[in-house]
């Protein structure tokens, strides 16, 4: 029986509390009333003294990966192709135009442009950038497009500014090889350049040889065609290899079989060179020499066709960037809320009374307790003394 009567002392202690509580909201309900009402009023006032922020939009579409005319034959030249290959786009390209809005480069001509160092009271170009971050708002949707929100106190500047980073895109694009047919063509007209002046130069030295009686019979063109064909094979093939570390391990299959095919085209030249030996010293220099200017004019040869191909892609992708919504002036401004302040302070001025109400309370029915009341006095005295303060002892 006395297990019973316990449950029901306990149930009765938490009515009481509970009634305690109400009783205590009940005694305080107007300062928990009035006060969050005050001061979210004030709150609604001080929103009024905030300067308005205007937010301006422009969404653009960023130039698009497409699959080159010049694949099927880039994979008719092995060695070029795989080299090619590995100028590939992005999983998400537009994660790319993101960096490059958000990037140094972009930010300074922005800067520049628009006096943002006055503008935005900075002292140093890394606070412009920093403030110019703050107010800029940069996504990448799942339906392709890119959409760029500038926040200023002028809503024309907001707007302005908005347009200006998809130009200053546009220029930056334009110095730059994104595309895979624009890097394609970057490469193959550094290479082709590179060759050039070395087929001029191998052209040069072959027409300081001069041409005797025993160089003639030995028939040159017909002795050295084939080897420096593959000559050419085995430089392009060396350039992918090398190109192929930058992004496979060297226990990747398709690392392997590239080496593989390097060695067996290392093989068969000197197989060739020895075959082909010249009987005198006049026709080896002769033979060297023109051997080296076929070399030269072949890789010269494939990489010009590269090249114009690369260019042929390159103008089909048409416009570098299209813009769906241009940056407008917006009508209405995007914060302050001034509703919203002045709801959340309120609710939030009112939890934090309900809890000083209820600390009060605690303090107070504690103080009725000689033991709790003991406690509380050796928490002020401790209190008391992290502070740097001296009480008298009880």
């Amino acid at each position: 029986m006395t297990e019973p009567s316990g449950t029901a002392l306990s149930a009765g202690d938490d009515d009481i509390s509970l009634l305690d509580l109400l009783q205590t909201v009940v005694d305080n309900l107007r300062l928990l009333v009035v006060a969050p009402l005050a001061v979210g009023l004030l709150a609604l006032a001080f929103s009024y003294t905030i300067r308005p922020v205007f937010t301006a939009s422009t969404q653009f579409l960023p130039p698009q990966q497409q699959q080159s005319a010049a694949a099927a034959m880039l994979q008719s030249l092995g060695a070029l192709g795989g080299l090619a290959g590995a100028a590939t786009g992005l999983k998400n390209p537009n994660d790319q135009y993101v960096s490059l809005l958000q990037s140094r480069t972009l930010q300074d001509s922005l800067i520049k442009r628009f006096q943002l160092m006055e503008r935005y009271e900075a002292d140093f170009p890394e606070d412009a950038r920093k403030t110019l971050s703050n107010n800029t708002r940069i996504t990448s949707g799942k339906d392709g497009l890119i959409r760029l929100e500038v926040d200023d106190h002028d809503p024309v500047f907001a707007a302005e500014l908005a347009n200006a980073h998809v130009q200053e895109l546009t220029a930056l694009l334009g110095r730059l090889a994104v595309t895979e047919a624009q890097q394609r063509r970057a490469f193959f007209e550094k290479q082709l350049a590179d060759a050039k002046g070395k087929l001029t130069h191998a052209e040069q030295a072959l027409q300081a040889s001069g041409v005797n009686v025993s160089a003639l019979k030995a028939n040159p063109q017909a002795a050295v065609e084939g080897l420096a064909q593959l000559q050419a094979s085995i430089t392009a093939q060396e350039v992918k290899v090398a190109s192929m570390r930058n992004y496979l391990a060297e226990s990747a299959p398709d690392f392997r079989q590239a080496l593989t095919e390097l060695a067996a085209l290392r093989t068969q030249l000197a197989r060739l060179e020895q075959s082909q030996a010249p009987k005198s010293q006049n026709d080896s220099d002769y033979v060297a020499k023109y051997r080296d200017f076929r070399y030269h004019e072949t890789l010269f040869e494939l990489f010009a066709k590269q090249y114009e191909l690369a260019r042929v892609d390159e103008s089909r992708e048409g416009a570098v960037i299209q813009v769906v919504d241009v940056a407008l002036p917006p009508d209405r401004k995007s914060r302050p809320r001034k509703a919203m302040i002045a709801v959340m302070t309120t609710l939030a001025t009112g939890f934090a009374l309900l809890l000083f109400v209820f600390v009060r309370q605690a303090f107070r029915q504690a103080s009725n307790d000689e033991r709790s009341a003991a406690k509380i006095h050796q928490l002020r005295r401790s209190w008391a003394r992290v502070l740097g303060r001296h009480t008298p002892s009880a």
